[in-house]
């Protein structure tokens, strides 16, 4: 079983990332990432690059139901 990714982790991401990490973020294994990949059945948008699968962060972001922007800091008064 994968570890999946913690809010802070998910936040750090570059803005495309490889589809393992994609896959730890829903807690699921390589194996079933790139079988629901191929069948284009991944639970959001993976982009086929060359031989690789790339996962737009924003779009993971919006099917974990986050913000794709950061919340505001609260700025002393």
């Amino acid at each position: 079983m994968n570890a999946g990714l913690s809010l802070q982790e998910l936040r750090a991401l570059p803005a495309v990332v490889d589809l393992r990490t994609a896959a730890r973020a829903f807690g699921l294994g390589r194996t079933r990432a790139y079988q629901l990949a191929a069948r284009g059945a991944f639970p959001c948008r993976v982009l086929r690059v060359g031989g690789t699968y790339r996962v737009p962060t924003a779009d993971l972001l919006a099917v974990l139901g986050l913000p794709t922007t950061p919340p505001a800091e609260a700025t002393p008064d």
